[in-house]
């Protein structure tokens, strides 16, 4: 995972925002930040998974981080961390339907390791096809295998 880089401008390229992770016991909410050299990963909040317990805790995370530079995103939380473009192994959406929720899954290789996460879209968040082909058709991810899989149906 990459540290922060003192003082330099990076262009964005994409924010996905909305997204959660399932935990055995939680729910972390993540905004993903794409720029022309890194994706970067932010922790935004974290509920329990019960139902009685279960809150979207991360709309103030998601404000903070919307108008921030990466590298400051990344000092908000020591969660947060950093994974070079040329480490992206694909970026696939499956978009949601009526009675199924978003999911993206994204993969990277670093130091000879794969690792991934699959994330859900939130109640709230907005449908980001557009978002992850226009990832598709940027040079600088022709590497990666991004995808987009939608459905014209309830499930």
């Amino acid at each position: 995972m990459t540290e922060t880089r003192d003082g330099e401008d990076e262009t964005r390229i994409a924010h996905l925002s909305g997204w959660f992770r399932r935990r055995p016991t939680s729910m972390e909410y993540w905004e993903l930040l794409v720029t022309e050299e890194r994706l970067v990963w932010c922790f935004v909040g974290e509920s329990f998974k019960s139902l009685l317990l279960r809150a979207d805790t991360g709309e103030r995370g998601r404000r903070e981080i919307a108008d921030v530079s990466p590298d400051r995103a990344l000092s908000l939380d020591e969660r947060n961390f950093a994974v070079p473009l040329d480490s992206l192994e694909s970026v696939r959406l499956r978009d949601g339907t009526l009675f199924r929720r978003a999911k993206l899954v994204v993969t990277w290789k670093e130091n000879d390791e794969a690792d991934s996460y699959e994330l859900y879209a939130t109640k709230t968040a907005d449908s980001q096809v557009d978002d992850v082909e226009a990832l598709a058709d940027d040079p600088r991810l022709s590497h990666v295998d991004v995808g987009v899989e939608t459905t014209d149906g309830l499930f």
